[in-house]
C-alpha cells in the first residue's frame, strides 16, 4: 500500500505524513511546477503545469489498495476505478456508492454557474483545527480498512 497526494493547495499534507510515518506508509507527494514542495518523509513528484498533468501522472502511478487524497471527484472517481480507496481533505470517503452523485452535482452545478454568468465563487471556509481533526480520524480509519483487507 502506498499513499498519493494531489499536493496542489491541499491542506492536509502535513497530517498525511505524520499519519503515514506512524504506520510506515510511503507517501508521494505530486504536484505541478507552480508550486514548490519538499519533504523529509515523502517522495515528490513534480509535473509539468498543463491542465490535469499532476491528476493523469497520479492515475497513471498509484494501483488496487492504495489511498489517493485528493479534493478533485474526477481524480477520485478514476482512483476507484483503479480499485484505490480515496478520500477527500475534508475527511469524507469517496466510494462506488457516492461518487456517480457526487460527478453529476458538480456538473449540475457547473451548468449553473455557466447559465447565471457567475463565474467568481466564495471560496470554501477558513479551515479549522476541528477540520484537521476530523480528516486525521477519517483517514486513520481508511488506513486501518485498507490493512486489514491486504490480509
Amino acid at each position: 500500500m502506498q499513499i498519493f497526494v494531489d499536493a496542489d493547495a491541499c491542506p492536509v499534507v502535513g497530517i498525511v505524513e505524520k499519519v503515514a510515518k506512524e504506520h510506515s506508509i510511503p507517501v508521494t507527494l505530486l504536484c505541478d511546477t507552480n508550486h514548490v514542495l519538499s519533504s523529509d518523509y515523502s517522495e515528490v513528484i513534480v509535473v509539468g503545469a498543463g491542465a490535469d498533468a499532476v491528476d493523469y501522472k497520479l492515475i497513471g502511478i498509484c494501483h488496487k489498495g492504495d489511498i489517493v487524497v485528493s479534493q478533485d471527484y474526477g481524480v477520485a472517481a478514476m482512483a476507484l476505478g483503479k480499485g484505490a480507496y480515496a478520500i477527500h481533505q475534508s475527511g469524507k470517503w469517496y466510494t462506488n456508492g457516492n461518487i456517480d452523485q457526487m460527478l453529476m452535482e458538480r456538473h449540475l452545478n457547473k451548468k449553473t454557474r455557466r447559465a447565471s454568468g457567475k463565474n467568481h465563487l466564495k471560496g470554501p471556509r477558513k479551515r479549522t483545527a476541528d477540520d484537521d481533526e476530523h480528516f486525521r480520524k477519517s483517514f486513520e480509519k481508511m488506513i486501518h480498512m485498507a490493512m486489514d483487507k491486504e490480509k
